[in-house]
């Protein structure tokens, strides 16, 4: 039997990485206030040091390694974000760190992950194919640190909810991009934890929402993954999900999906009237609010999962300009 992951396992993981991460900013959105009603706040995890969320799992989950794993080092499969995590975790570290991608990542974050030191292997055009080579070098002795489901990779993104309730302790709404599952079942079990009165609503794109999928279908299913601006949304749970599918059908309230033209609309919206520099997949909560899908959202928090968005592609966007997404991105669950 899987155990828990509970409050007890945040506190631990905020204090395991400790002033190896930043401590993100809750901003008030004038902007979104005045339009969607209520007290609307950006969690500006785009300000992370490697662009997203993604350092306090891959953080924690370094950490915990035992002398043997880290000697192996450790390799991992994604889609850029907690890839470009967890190369950033183990150099600091002094851990050997191979990330497996499909073709279909965006070559901005490919890119990224060998900045930090990594190695890089492409494989294949899904996230499954790239899964392969994954296990290959786990057959070989090296550590797999996946991208959402693994209990210390968890509980290190719940740290974020612990940030945003010393932040904001009156929230009443919380919005989360929601993919693979492991950002939002930590921060909804903490938020859950602090006051089961909080709404934990978690946003995804219509295209290939793999999460919200499952949760309809009361099991983990196979989703085809589909081109998406939402690209580190993509991809499936897993049929083997051992953690986020059950904790995001006990601790989130709702699902909502948002379309194309509503991402680029966020992205424009963040950029315009935010300042903010955001990719796809953490415009998706702004997207919610700007399309109506959120009634009431009181007092709310809007968690921005990531900056790590192709520059050449955010210009076209807040130039208005049609995005073919078939041609500009990839997929592969990340969040």
């Amino acid at each position: 039997m899987t155990e828990k992951i509970t409050l007890r396992d945040s506190y631990q993981a905020r204090a395991r990485i400790a002033g190896r991460i930043r401590r993100t900013a809750l901003v008030d959105s004038p902007s979104l206030s005045a339009r969607c009603g209520g007290q609307i706040a950006l969690k500006l995890e785009s300000s992370q040091i490697t662009g997203s969320f993604k350092l306090r799992g891959a953080t924690n989950a370094v950490l915990s390694l035992s002398d043997e794993q880290r000697a192996a080092g450790v390799v991992g499969v994604s889609t850029g974000n907690h890839g470009r995590g967890l190369a950033y975790a183990a150099a600091q570290a002094g851990v050997r760190c191979i990330i497996c991608m499909s073709e279909l990542v965006p070559q901005n974050k490919v890119e990224g992950i060998k900045s930090h030191g990594a190695e890089v292997r492409i494989t294949g055009r899904s996230q499954d194919d790239a899964q392969v080579e994954v296990d290959r070098l786990v057959a070989e002795g090296m550590t797999m640190l996946p991208p959402f489901d693994h209990r210390d990779i968890i509980a290190g993104q719940s740290t974020v909810a612990l940030e945003m309730l010393e932040q904001a302790p009156d929230l009443e709404t919380v919005l989360v991009p929601l993919s693979g599952g492991g950002l939002i079942s930590g921060v909804a079990m903490v938020m859950k934890a602090a006051n089961p009165a909080i709404r934990v609503i978690g946003v995804s794109m219509e295209r290939g929402a793999a999460m919200y999928e499952c949760l309809q279908a009361g099991k983990p299913v196979q989703v085809e993954e589909l081109p998406t601006l939402a690209d580190s949304l993509g991809g499936g749970i897993g049929l083997d999900n051992a953690y986020t599918f059950e904790m995001t059908k006990a601790f989130v309230d709702d699902v909502v999906l948002v379309s194309e033209a509503e991402i680029a609309a966020a992205i424009r919206h963040a950029y315009f009237e935010e300042r903010q520099v955001i990719e796809g997949s953490g415009s998706v909560g702004i997207a919610a609010l700007l399309a109506g899908k959120i009634e009431n959202p009181g007092r709310c928090a809007v968690l921005v999962s990531g900056q790590n968005i192709d520059m050449a592609l955010h210009k076209r966007i807040i130039d208005g300009e049609d995005v073919d997404v078939a041609a500009e991105t990839g997929g592969g669950a990340d969040a």
